[in-house]
């Protein structure tokens, strides 16, 4: 068995696929070996000591780089109310509205420059995990293919390469400019009072959600429901074709059938281990952004609720919503992240439900 493995991984380009998963993975994990991983994964013995250090290092880091702009925010914050006091006592209401578009335009800059860079990283992330999804189900569904499942590849590899494409230039090309139209109304509507587009905010934040709710449904379904109808058809046929082998071949025919069991078998494993591995590197393609934006939404939700006592009404405003647009970033990549994990392991459980009919 291990010699036809070995053999298979060379034939079917896995090697190749291992080296494209490592250099997907290598930045954000440099200690994490692909090929050890693949091994361990045949095995069953898939430990995940392999990511702690570095995300406890990147969250470190993370964690002091938020600590540092809240700080900033909040000096900003304070200073203008000490300012707005001296002025508010002299009369001077001009002076007084002076200073607050000086401070508005402060944070708003210190918070944009951020806000920018964890945009482009999402982005990124999204393109890299979509470009990884279109290396890893052509190979699937090779080892779908050795394994008997024919049926089953030639209805779901379509749907998935399709929905994996649209998911990724609808999210990069819609949602995403979607949402920085939201948070650019957001920033907007706390400039003056006399503006009040906040609530077109945050209708614009739920449409993004329920979108996001609607593809990851549709994407489920679909697979689900075609999935489980190929994989039926797919048990019936392999058992049908190795009861004709086994009956009509003279002499050698039981053999033949259980050596293409053997080999089916093989190439189960096989693609279970490449499905396992798959899932490992959107993980380690994702993980470190979702920790970044969850640091940072947290982040902005206490300091909205921290400088409530000193700042003005609409600094707290702008500072909820910048929260609510890095949640709903969050979600963004979280869902795009959990989609395509779900979409492997169904695929996984289809072709082995496919195998447990025969």
């Amino acid at each position: 068995m291990e010699d036809f493995m070995n053999t298979q991984k060379s034939a079917l380009g896995i090697s190749d696929f291992l080296q494209n998963a490592q250099n997907y993975t290598q930045e954000n994990f440099p200690d994490l070996n692909m090929d050890n991983l693949f091994s361990s994964a045949i095995t069953g013995n898939l430990g995940t000591n392999f990511w702690t250090n570095s995300i406890l290092n990147f969250a470190g880091n993370e964690v002091r780089l938020a600590i540092q702009l809240m700080i900033t925010v909040l000096i900003v914050i304070i200073i203008h109310s000490i300012f707005k006091a001296i002025v508010e006592n002299l009369g001077n209401d001009t002076t007084s509205k002076i200073i607050y578009f000086i401070q508005y335009l402060i944070i708003v800059t210190l918070i944009t420059d951020s806000l920018i860079s964890v945009v482009n990283l999402t982005r990124e992330s999204i393109g890299e995990v979509t470009g990884f999804m279109n290396l890893l189900i052509p190979l699937l569904s090779t080892l779908m293919l050795t394994t008997g499942c024919i049926t089953t590849t030639g209805i779901i590899q379509p749907i998935i390469l399709f929905m994996i494409s649209f998911i990724g230039n609808f999210i990069s090309n819609f949602l995403i400019p979607m949402l920085l139209i939201s948070i650019t109304l957001g920033i907007v509507s706390n400039i003056s009072d006399k503006v009040q587009i906040g609530k077109l905010s945050k209708f614009l934040n739920s449409s993004i959600v329920w979108i996001l709710g609607i593809i990851l449904t549709v994407f489920v379904c679909s697979l689900s429901i075609e999935g489980t109808l190929s994989s039926s058809v797919d048990g019936m046929t392999a058992k049908t074709a190795k009861a004709a082998v086994s009956n009509f071949i003279p002499v050698v025919g039981k053999i033949l059938g259980d050596s293409v069991d053997s080999i089916i078998g093989c190439g189960n494993i096989l693609k279970n281990a490449v499905g396992v591995i798959g899932v490992v590197a959107i993980i380690g393609i994702v993980i470190l952004p979702i920790l970044k934006l969850g640091i940072l939404w947290i982040s902005f939700y206490v300091l909205s609720g921290a400088c409530e006592v000193v700042a003005d009404q609409k600094i707290v405003k702008l500072i909820a919503q910048i929260s609510d647009g890095y949640k709903v970033m969050l979600a963004i990549l979280f869902s795009v992240s959990v989609m395509f994990i779900i979409g492997i392991t169904l695929v996984l459980k289809i072709t082995n439900s496919a195998l447990m009919y025969r």
